[in-house]
């Protein structure tokens, strides 16, 4: 089975108003996605997302069409698409780095393959080893005190046990808005912060240490990108439990975060990591080595958060048990793209189960 054709569609969904993201990295209020179709010589149709952002790989929405129609797909074009590795091979080779353009092929392809075998993708990698519906943190914006304090409230009324709060910013205000949302959900649901690149080692350590009697549960990429003894230092001065995220984009950079023993658990997911295999290559490697992995985000919509939930269904060493993952994308956003939405409930995604990725066809408007 060959690909024939691959449409690529620009699109774009605001984020809900309570929903609007504050980081280290900016403002997001709106996402201007890739998806993808790929036609094939038995008629069967494969879709994939590369919801990609310019500050966090550097991929555009035009730049990613042009990559995907001009350059992966001339590469492609004579393959296989059972054999998922040669594909993965030819786009390594001809094209460095855009790890979401890359991903949205590869998951079309895995989507046809589904299909074609009448399965849904969890059991193409292996089977379910957890239960189809899972439970997520949720992702707080760097938010002023008073407006963290409500959104807080509202997220514990919601059902959610693990809140991750975005910092990175000015410490002094970092600090304040962690302290404030402790205090509003009290000591049993867990509190994870997310820097996101955005302190140095020295002002994530003072952060810390001012942040002890916060019972903070995990602390996300407190330092900058491709620092890794930096990383290292700070997990190893403040004995803070490290969650790497954007440190970490492919096996060569898990391989660095373990031989630095610099995390505790690695933030893996496909369109970051290149792909659905590339994504698995990681939860493998680190299982060896005996450091967890949990499943990130970059607020995808439900072609890129079905192919996410697939992987954390499918693999052990997801340890979203222990370290609950970002798995919520769609319901950040106002609309969705697919006839058949994949199913959120408050903190809880349930994985589909139809043949494929399991989400219909697109609906773009």
């Amino acid at each position: 089975m060959k690909i024939t054709a691959i449409e690529t569609h620009i699109h774009e969904l605001p984020l809900k108003s309570e929903y609007h993201m504050i980081s280290a990295l900016g403002k997001h209020h709106s996402s201007r996605f890739v998806l993808i179709r790929i036609n094939t010589n038995t008629g069967i149709e494969g879709l994939g997302e590369a919801s990609i952002d310019v500050r966090w790989s550097g991929e555009t929405a035009i730049g990613t069409c042009e990559v995907i129609e001009n350059v992966l797909f001339p590469a492609i074009q004579d393959c296989e698409i059972e054999d998922i590795d040669e594909i993965q091979r030819r786009m390594d080779f001809c094209c460095a780095h855009n790890w979401f353009s890359k991903s949205a092929i590869e998951m079309a392809c895995w989507d046809v393959l589904g299909k074609d075998a009448g399965k849904p993708l969890y059991e193409l990698l292996g089977g379910a080893v957890r239960p189809l519906t899972f439970r997520s943190r949720f992702s707080m914006g760097a938010y002023d005190v008073p407006r963290a304090q409500r959104r807080a409230q509202e997220l514990i009324e919601m059902g959610f046990t693990t809140i991750k709060v975005k910092v990175g910013g000015c410490a002094e205000d970092d600090v304040a808005r962690v302290r404030a949302v402790r205090n509003v959900i009290g000591f049993d649901p867990d509190l994870v912060i997310d820097a996101n690149n955005g302190w140095s080692p020295d002002i994530a350590i003072d952060c810390l240490r001012a942040l002890q009697d916060c019972r903070v549960d995990l602390v996300e990429q407190p330092t900058p990108k491709g620092d890794f003894q930096a990383m290292a230092r700070v997990r190893r001065e403040t004995g803070a439990r490290i969650l790497a995220d954007d440190i970490c984009f492919d096996l060569a950079d898990a391989k660095e975060l373990i031989h630095n023993d610099c995390c505790d658990c690695i933030s893996v997911y496909p369109g970051k990591n290149g792909g659905i295999g590339k994504t698995i290559e990681i939860i493998r490697f680190a299982e060896q080595h005996g450091i967890p992995c949990s499943i990130g985000s970059n607020l995808e919509w439900d072609t890129g958060t079905a192919a996410m939930a697939h992987v954390v269904v499918s693999q052990t060493n997801m340890n979203i048990e222990s370290f609950p993952g970002d798995v919520l994308g769609p319901s950040y956003h106002e609309g969705n793209t697919v006839t058949e939405p994949i199913s959120i409930r408050g903190p809880l995604t349930t994985t589909p189960k139809a043949p494929g990725l399991g989400i219909g066809e697109l609906t773009l408007t």
